[in-house]
């Protein structure tokens, strides 16, 4: 398995999930990506790494007691300077959601939204580098926001954190914006104005790789999941949307 020792300024660089219920969700991704877990830190709220063949891949926590919030993943964009990212994701029409803070030798996070409302993380790494393997079967693969607001996001990540950014499509049907081109693109960003309902905040979705979209839709019902969006072929292999037993979203793709 190809590790990845470190990631390009501005590209998703970490993920994890905020759960209403950890067991649940550690018995669920275990099983179904062949993940294992590393020891809660109880320093930071009891915060622990999923790994893949003893690579980090993910994170998760558990939401705090009594919140309404909906249980999610996140994804995180490396900075090598997350209060100054901050600063220059609020200069380009984004919002403050948690001010740059050091999280022991480890890193600096922050947590932003852009100006649609999606929210983004920010990592600035210390020891702690971010996932160490990207685009294979059961890790991190492709990161995508949906948004109404296309133009102004596309300005957003290309002004606020130095995305080369690259249109691959601008039709009618599909408007889409790559961070990189070819081999080297990282994530896209898609006009989603037809579907998102009027007003819906854009949302950050996370592809996770799977030798087997149809199989791993089947695992994820056995074990208490949902299909949300059933297979299907595309020029980019063949996706699928699901929810964990908590209501987390993800997508599946196997690679053509």
């Amino acid at each position: 398995m190809p590790t990845r020792e470190s990631a390009p300024v501005g590209a998703p660089c970490w993920i994890d999930l905020m759960t209403s219920d950890i067991e649940r969700s550690r018995v669920f991704y275990s099983r179904l990506f062949g993940w294992a877990t590393a020891a809660p830190n109880e320093d930071f709220g009891g915060y622990f790494n999923f790994t893949k063949d003893g690579v980090p891949v993910a994170g998760c926590i558990g939401s705090r007691p009594g919140s309404s919030a909906p249980d999610v993943w996140s994804t995180y964009l490396a900075s090598d300077d997350a209060q100054k990212s901050v600063g220059a994701a609020a200069a380009n029409g984004g919002q403050a959601l948690v001010e740059a803070t050091p999280v022991g030798q480890l890193g600096t996070m922050a947590y932003v939204t852009d100006p649609g409302g999606a929210g983004i993380g920010i990592w600035q790494p210390g020891a702690h580098q971010g996932f160490g393997v990207l685009g294979e079967p059961g890790t991190p693969a492709w990161f995508e926001l949906y948004t109404r607001d296309y133009d102004a996001a596309v300005a957003f990540y290309r002004d606020a954190f130095g995305w080369d950014t690259h249109v691959s499509s601008d039709t009618e049907d599909l408007r889409y914006t790559t961070l990189g081109t070819g081999e080297d693109q990282l994530a896209g960003i898609m006009d989603a104005s037809a579907f998102l309902p009027e007003g819906a905040r854009g949302q950050w979705s996370i592809y996770f790789g799977s030798e087997d979209t149809d199989a791993s839709l089947a695992t994820i019902v056995d074990l208490g999941g949902s299909v949300v969006t059933p297979a299907e072929d595309t020029p980019y292999g063949r996706l699928a949307a699901a929810a964990d037993p908590t209501g987390a979203l993800f997508k599946l793709v196997t690679m053509p």
